[in-house]
């Protein structure tokens, strides 16, 4: 093994690693009494029984402490934990605080006397180092029995309060405690295992991330003043079978808002017992680029049981070797209930799995920081050269950006510099209609939502923090990652502390120099954030092209190399300025934006681009029909020289393909700077439409086209209003209802792809789209129930569902619809369903068939993931594939491969019961499948040429690198 690897490392990469198991469970084995508890030196502690605060024995009891860490050494652990899960200053306030608590509720002035009070603090200091220093003591003298080095991992566990829960249901923004008072106490408690001589940190039994960033930061800061630094392992807690933690996180939400940190080590522990934690460490397995570990409960509670859990060595054992076996696991332990016989158990059953495979570059270990310090970081060839990874955010959710994932909508109403409804909401004081305000961006597409409160009649920070935490309590709002957007930088932390997942900063510059640069840069990688750099410079505004791509050249070599920030965590923002005010050195302002974008893309590995997008209209304000105009033909543009996001308004993106033509070519003239009089040539325009009234008119001159047309028009351009009348004069000349869904609505859905596929709509136009489509089904729902005969045998039984990640359902509803119609069974799960769900479902209905659907990107993967379980559980059902950004080659060269029986994409609704019918009719099906099997065989022919024929000529035109000297 390599020299440069830490020792927990190196064995890791060798064999699984085993941790111990509970102590708790074993001090419940000793029957201790209030007196061994209190020992001589707390006997005459007044006012609070101390019995139960296990940490308090440490200095009272140290041998009970020292014999349980030798058990579980003796019984094989690799690793114990110190016991120190709850020493810190709020862990054993209830315990150990002399002060009086408040007689309404405890509250951050309360807990600041807590952290402040020098007893305590020292108490907490004391039991901290003795703590390692007893594990240390047990771990070098059976290392020196055996001959096997052990670790001692310095146990940090959750605190009884939480940064992103109110403990009052009447007062969501309340919140106990600070971020910044969790970071304290945090600090103490690790400075105090560091100095005792832990051989990494462990923050444990997470189900609150905030409090475990807070942690984080914590940590940070002690190897900072310190000067000494450890390994990291972090283990999440979910929290029951909805696979999310106590504050609604995800397993991989959870991953991605802690993953700054660069742990060695991430796993799931508590709560759940083997057989429930199941899925959720597959899914970590799939997903971490870290070392995996999982130490489940001895089971549910059990209190009839001896240990409280009704797990024993026999039974639990096995179930990890299972994951071990399934390439899991890196490390395996127990948690609560467990014993040194459960661990004996599992140290000898592992004894032959071999570890699950990790990169050699994990994220946290020695030679992945070199890597990072040493990087050189501007592109110096002409090539495109866009790092493949994404920029991974999350809310409660993940939103992973990929380089093919579209253009994502940073909705724009939720601030109050840009929003007169929304300044107007937070000023009066009315933060519940702001909440509205931000459902609705979420409602009409947004996949983040941009939050500022920079208004000289509040107070910023206080109102920051109080709409953030209102946000925290609303899911279908906080699901999505949150944009922090301030010119004040005491505004941005306070946001940043407010937010448990990964949020991005708007923004930082070098307007005040490179030191001050930098200092906000590394604070927001601390506190787990992307980061948008304005084009902005001690000199000013960046306004030409030139301008923009020296700043951000400039910005990303010193966040690279001085700062540590991953490249694909870093967004520019090169300036969208007003276009068409009639000043000449304005005229090229879009030109500018859109090539600058093109470079950086091409020059700049990883980074992302972004930008105001309103602010190119300004000209125009007060003229909504141009500034969408302008809006949307300027996305179109910029999108394709590269721009991956935008502060827009969710709910009003015209369609670059239905502008009124005169009117977008007056405004290309304009963007694209291709005429002198362009600037008079639109504004001509604008005051034409204005001049037809300040009152909106809607345009119903699309009422006189054919029914089939208004259909699809009101697909298009998301209308609602007519969209029953319509569907019922359609359903009046087709002969069944179904052939309206078949004729008219498909044909509007497939423009809808189309113009989405081509770039031309964007998917909170989409959304809007489904709405439509949506409403139209639920008319004829009625209708052709009713011809549904009575009594008669389904043909087959199909369960469907929209996989794991995605929140799209439209197309599946409606491939639902169609095969009800022709009698087929139809079980739909619903949307974001997780693999297990679905095979679980599947067996227990006895499906014949199941299809899976997806809308957006990263569904694709776990369509993938969805196949390969199949396999895995040894399934023989036909696998139907459908959704936007399916096709017949992905499922081909991706999917099928991972799956033996039927794997078949289906195009569309129209498709489904043609597809259906050949796969569940013996006669039909062997012909079917084999022309199939025969289809995505030359499929995966033709790509694999295709990749051999890219890769010679990737090869043959490679460029002549300069190394730098060493």
């Amino acid at each position: 093994m390599s020299s440069d690897l830490h020792p927990l490392e190196s064995l890791l990469r060798q064999r699984i690693v085993v941790l111990d198991g509970a102590m708790g469970t074993m001090i419940q084995r000793y029957k201790l009494s209030e007196e061994d508890y209190r020992g001589k030196r707390f006997r005459d502690w007044k006012g609070k029984d101390l019995k139960g605060s296990l940490e308090l024995l440490l200095l009272t009891k140290p041998e009970i402490i020292e014999e349980i860490h030798t058990q579980y050494l003796e019984a094989g652990a690799d690793i114990i934990e110190t016991n120190t899960f709850s020493a810190t200053t709020m862990g054993l306030h209830d315990f150990l605080f002399a002060g009086e608590p408040p007689a309404a509720r405890k509250d951050q002035k309360f807990f600041q006397r807590v952290i402040d009070d020098a007893d305590l603090r020292a108490l907490v200091h004391e039991m901290n180092v003795a703590a390692a220093k007893i594990a240390r003591r047990a771990a070098e003298r059976v290392a020196n029995q055996t001959g096997t080095r052990r670790f001692v991992a310095g146990s940090i566990g959750p605190l009884p309060v939480t940064a992103s829960i109110s403990p009052d249901v009447n007062d969501p923004a309340f919140r106990a405690v600070t971020f910044d008072q969790l970071k304290q106490t945090y600090f103490d408690q690790a400075k105090a295992l560091v100095e005792g001589g832990v051989d990494f940190l462990l923050v444990e039994t997470i189900f609150d991330t905030l409090n475990a960033k807070a942690a984080l930061f914590a940590i940070a800061e002690v190897f900072e003043k310190t000067g000494k630094k450890v390994p990291l392992m972090i283990s999440g807690t979910v929290t029951d079978r909805s696979g999310r933690t106590l504050s609604g996180q995800t397993v991989e939400a959870f991953l991605v808002s802690i993953a700054h940190a660069q742990p060695l080590i991430v796993g799931l522990n508590c709560s759940l017992g083997p057989d429930e934690m199941e899925p959720y460490v597959e899914e970590l397995a799939r997903i971490s680029p870290y070392f995996v570990s999982a130490y489940p409960n001895a089971g549910l509670p059990d209190p009839l049981s001896e240990t409280g859990f009704p797990e024993t060595p026999e039974t639990f054992a096995p179930k990890l070797v299972t994951w071990a076996e399934n390439g899991w696991l890196n490390l395996a332990g127990g948690c609560c209930g467990t014993t040194p016989e459960h661990i004996r158990a599992i140290a000898k059953a592992v004894r032959g799995c071999k570890p699950r495979r990790v990169e050699s570059h994990v994220p946290g270990s020695a030679r992945e920081a070199r890597a990072l310090a040493g990087a050189d970081v501007i592109a110096n060839s002409d090539q495109d050269s866009r790092s493949p990874s994404m920029l991974q955010l999350s809310g409660l959710e993940p939103l992973n950006i990929t380089p093919d994932f579209g253009f994502a909508v940073i909705g724009e109403r939720t601030n109050i510099t840009g929003s007169p409804k929304f300044s107007k909401l937070i000023l009066a004081g009315d933060f519940e209609g702001a909440l509205t305000v931000a459902r609705q961006q979420v409602q009409g597409g947004a996949n983040l939502l941009d939050v500022n409160m920079d208004e000289g009649m509040i107070d910023s920070e206080a109102a920051m923090t109080r709409f953030l935490n209102l946000i925290g309590s609303e899911p279908e709002i906080a699901r999505i990652p949150v944009v922090i957007d301030s010119s004040k930088w005491s505004v941005i932390e306070s946001g940043l502390k407010c937010v448990q997942g990964k949020a991005v900063v708007n923004s930082i510059s070098l307007k005040n120099g490179e030191e001050e640069f930098l200092r906000q840069a590394r604070l927001i990688r601390r506190y787990g954030a992307a980061v948008i750099v304005m084009a902005f410079d001690e000199r000013g505004q960046a306004d030409s092209f030139e301008r923009k791509i020296e700043i951000c050249a400039r910005a990303y070599d010193l966040l690279r190399k001085q700062a540590n920030v991953p490249a694909n965590d870093i967004i520019f923002d090169p300036n969208i300025l007003t276009v068409a005010t009639g000043l000449e050195e304005h005229r090229n302002y879009a030109v500018d934006f859109i090539e600058a974008t093109r470079w950086i893309k091409r020059k700049l590995p990883g980074a992302r681009v972004s930008g105001g997008v309103s602010n190119i209209s300004f000209s125009f304000r007060g003229n909504n029909t141009v500034r969408e105009a302008m809006h949307a033909a300027f996305l179109f543009h910029a999108i394709r020289a590269g721009l991956d996001m935008g502060i827009v308004n969710a709910g009003q993106l015209a369609v670059y393909e239905e502008i009124e033509p005169e009117l977008r070519e007056r405004v290309q003239d304009v963007l694209l700077n291709r005429q002198d009089d362009a600037t008079e040539r639109l504004v001509d325009f604008a005051e034409r439409v204005k001049a037809k009234g300040k009152t909106p008119v809607k345009d119903e001159a699309w009422r006189a086209e054919p029914v089939e047309e208004r259909l699809k028009h009101a697909l298009v351009k998301g209308i609602i209003d007519y969209i029953d009348i319509d569907t019922e004069e359609a359903r009046q000349r087709c002969r069944r209802p179904l052939e309206v869904i078949e004729g008219p609505l498909m044909a509007g859905m497939g423009v809808v792809g189309d113009l989405f596929g081509a770039g031309k709509m964007f998917l909170p136009q989409v959304v809007k789209s489904a709405r439509v489509m949506k409403k139209a089904v639920a008319y004829l729902m009625p209708f052709m129930d009713a011809e549904k005969s009575a009594g008669a045998k389904p043909q087959g039984r199909i369960v469907m569902a929209t996989v794991k990640g995605d929140v799209h359902d439209i197309g599946k509803n409606i491939v639902g619809v169609v095969l009800q119609c022709n009698n087929y069974e139809v079980i739909d799960l619903g949307v974001m369903v997780p693999a297990a769900k679905i095979l679980e479902t599947a067996r227990a209905k006895k499906a014949d068939a199941i299809g899976l659907s997806g809308l957006i990107t990263p569904s694709l993967d776990e369509m993938v993931h969805v196949a390969q379980e199949m396999e895995r559980e040894r399934f023989e059902l036909p696998l139907l594939i459908g959704g936007a950004t399916t096709s017949r080659a992905h499922t081909a060269v991706k999917i099928a491969p991972h799956y033996g029986a039927s794997t078949v994409h289906v195009v569309d609704a129209s498709r489904a019961v043609g597809v259906v019918n050949s796969l569940l009719n013996e006669q039909l099906r062997p012909e079917f499948d084999a022309n199939t099997r025969a289809e995505y065989a030359q499929l995966r022919d033709r790509h694999a040429a295709r990749a051999r024929e890219k890769k010679l000529l990737t090869l043959g035109s490679l460029p002549v690198i300069r190394l730098r000297p060493a």
